[in-house]
């Protein structure tokens, strides 16, 4: 199940919160003044989303005939995530 939390109480809670997404797979999204800041999900989930994304990539580049290596397709890959990381502008951003 997912739950929400706040930064404050995810401070006073860390232990039971963990033993909670260890043992009864439970799952949190932490916010701060109402934003969406994180999520805190047990590592086999984890483990899967990560290999889901990796088998999507792979298939989308084999659907194109590509021929890759594993590395290039492991580049292309890190090259994604980072990209998707980058920070956004600061336009429409709450109190900036």
């Amino acid at each position: 199940m997912t739950f929400k939390i706040s930064t404050l109480n995810l401070r006073r809670k860390l232990g039971e919160l963990l033993n909670r997404v260890a043992l009864r797979h439970d799952q949190f999204v932490i916010e701060r003044k109402g934003e969406l800041l994180a999520a805190m999900v047990p590592v086999v989930l984890l483990k899967q989303i990560q290999l889901a994304a990796k088998m999507h990539l792979l298939d989308i580049l084999s659907d194109k005939n590509i021929n890759l290596t594993n590395d290039e397709i492991e580049i292309i890959a890190n090259e994604a995530k980072h990209k998707s990381r980058e920070p956004k502008s600061s336009l429409g951003k709450k109190g900036k």
